[in-house]
């Protein structure tokens, strides 16, 4: 049986967007409006900001177009995540992206003639309007790679172009990438991105785990050279932009917005590969033993301890999971959760096209919009209680700031959804004696959590500074290359605990976050916080959960340091790090007594 279409999904199971536009005509009335607001703007501004009360007018519009263009960029990719091989919805999101490049170069005097006024002029601008002050700053910090205004406008007109390798990677992976049946003992079985990741992976069953696993990648080994020759041309334009604008390296240019230096990068991914690996090789081999494998291998490593044990869960009763878990946050919190389920925030549906994974999107002046692809498993309470933690940071922080103030530091974006995550699990474990059921809380935690925060997305880091290497030293990368770095960091990490087996490499080949920076360390760097913050909760700290929601309050105001210092916790020095990597490795522990004493009683 293959994947339903999409108009043939429960309405139930599938976002509301007209709380964006209530039609399609909403939306094309809304870019002709933004279309002509930009030409009474550009009209206004051109060769008129030359003082500090023009500087915050001309800050203002910006701010307005941005909240205009925020809504019709989020409408149109939403439609397309829902179902990508929708014709309609691919011309729409092109139509999207053409329009914020003209736009941005028509505006790009803005910035231009912002930065070439004297600093006491900006200055005065910040005392005028309190509310820009923090934009501003980050403003000036760029003005050393700021380039010639025509540059800058030539750069701004290339705006779609720059994003058309994701698009072409997203169109690889989602639109022309058909997977076969595989078969077992005589049966036949369907496969597709979401079923693999959603379902085979997790598979109890070694026969059909790893033979999903093996058709799975056969299919991606297909598309390697494509896909390679996408990623490396993504990753020229960012090395191209990189060295027009004067940075040391490609690092120091991506990591100027996540307002973090070098080190803080280094010491995640080096103290995870060299001090976490030992704890996880202990974990693979604690599911070895007690799947009784004969050998452990990569197609293996996401399977539950105890799966005959993992129950079914309905959304309805995730739903109950969500406001009985995060109930610690308040009232206002939970009242957002069942905003979630009842307006229809959240997309579950499973349907030919869906984007993979889960993410949450949340566009200013509307409300967030969760994608999940729903199995129906325990585990995932876990993955929807992280997407709710992005939601509400965002719900909270969109409320509180303007829109230039209410995006954090990618640094620090995974700290609040990770949150969620523990704050569940103590939940959870809080409310049970029985030793079997948290023996899979613990394991859900370790596979679930941190597997996937602090192992899946720090190895893909680990790999893509390899491949920043190559790039910032002027090499460029083909599938060849990709899969040998990818492999080397599979087995620097798992030793000989575990067999890389063949297609294991293509892993590159999966994840959307190579096209997004610097991004896949965020993953570890916000759990360690959001580790050390939810043990403050647990250890009763009455002011834990209220220092934390000002921290999500705050938004984009403060550095990444300072949001995490407003926590409690300094993540100027390895501790936090070191402590959770320890937190890590006593519950692994936990799990290895109380495996063994089940097996004694």
């Amino acid at each position: 049986m293959s994947m339903i279409q999409r108009n043939e999904v429960a309405i139930d199971e599938t976002w509301n967007l007209e709380d964006i536009f209530n039609s399609e005509q909403a939306f094309e009335n809304a870019i002709i409006e933004v279309e002509m607001y930009v030409h009474q703007v550009v009209t206004a501004l051109t060769g008129n900001i030359t003082n500090a009360q023009s500087v915050v007018k001309a800050l203002a519009t910006n701010e307005t177009i941005n909240e205009k263009l925020v809504k019709i960029g989020t409408y149109a990719n939403l439609l397309l995540s829902g179902e990508q091989t929708n014709s309609d919805h691919q011309m729409r999101a092109a139509k999207v992206g053409q329009l914020a490049a003209t736009i941005a170069t028509k505006l790009s005097f803005v910035k231009s003639d912002l930065l070439a006024l004297d600093e006491a002029i900006l200055k005065e601008a910040q005392v005028l309007n309190p509310a820009v002050a923090n934009y501003i700053e980050k403003l000036l910090i760029q003005k050393p790679y700021q380039l010639h205004p025509e540059a800058e406008k030539a750069l701004a007109a290339f705006g779609a172009s720059f994003s058309a390798p994701y698009e072409l990677y997203n169109t690889t992976k989602l639109v022309d990438m058909n997977f076969p049946q595989f078969e077992v003992d005589g049966e036949q079985f369907q496969l597709s991105y979401n079923s693999f990741e959603g379902d085979w992976e997790l598979e109890a069953d070694p026969a059909k785990r790893r033979a999903a696993f093996d058709a799975f990648y056969k299919k991606l080994s297909d598309y390697q050279h494509t896909t390679a020759k996408t990623y490396n041309t993504h990753l020229k334009m960012e090395k191209t932009k990189s060295d027009l604008r004067g940075y040391p390296t490609i690092f120091d240019s991506l990591l100027q917005s996540q307002e973090v230096d070098r080190t803080l990068y280094d010491r995640q991914i080096d103290l995870i590969m060299n001090e976490l690996a030992p704890h996880m090789r202990r974990y693979a081999k604690l599911l070895q033993k007690t799947h009784e494998l004969e050998k452990m291998t990569f197609a293996d490593l996401k399977i539950s301890l105890d799966p005959s044990f993992e129950p079914k869960i309905t959304v309805e009763q995730s739903r109950q999971y969500m406001k009985e878990g995060l109930a610690v946050m308040g009232e206002d919190y939970g009242k957002m959760l069942d905003r979630s389920f009842d307006e229809r925030w959240i997309d579950f549906a499973q349907n030919a096209g869906k984007s993979t994974g889960a993410f949450c999107s949340s566009p200013y002046g509307v409300h967030p919009y969760v994608l999940i692809s729903w199995t129906s498993r325990m585990n995932e309470v876990f993955v929807l209680a992280h997407e709710l933690g992005h939601a509400g940071h965002f719900y909270l922080s969109n409320e509180a700031q303007n829109i230039f103030n209410a995006r954090p530091s990618l640094y620090f974006i995974e700290a609040p959804s990770t949150m969620n995550e523990m704050l569940m699990a103590n939940h959870l474990l809080k409310n049970s004696t029985d030793p079997r059921f948290k023996r899979w809380v613990i394991s859900t935690i370790i596979s679930r959590t941190y597997y996937h925060n602090f192992v899946t997305h720090l190895l893909e880091a680990a790999y893509q500074r390899k491949v920043y290497e190559i790039i910032d030293a002027g090499g460029n990368v083909n599938a060849p290359k990709l899969n040998e770095l990818k492999r080397e960091v599979l087995e620097q990490f798992w030793g000989d605990t575990v067999e890389v087996n063949d297609g294991a490499e293509l892993t590159w080949m999966r994840q959307p976050h190579y096209y997004m920076g610097l991004y896949p360390y965020t993953y570890s760097a916000g759990l360690t916080i959001s580790t050390q913050v939810s043990q403050r909760i647990l250890d009763g700290d009455e002011n834990a959960v209220a220092d934390w929601i000002e921290v999500l309050k705050s938004g984009g105001t403060k550095s990444p340091v300072d949001l995490a210092k407003m926590a409690g916790v300094d993540i100027t020095t390895e501790k936090p790090l070191r402590d959770t990597i320890a937190f890590i490795g006593e519950m692994i522990t936990q799990l290895e007594q109380l495996t063994e004493e089940m097996v004694l009683s």
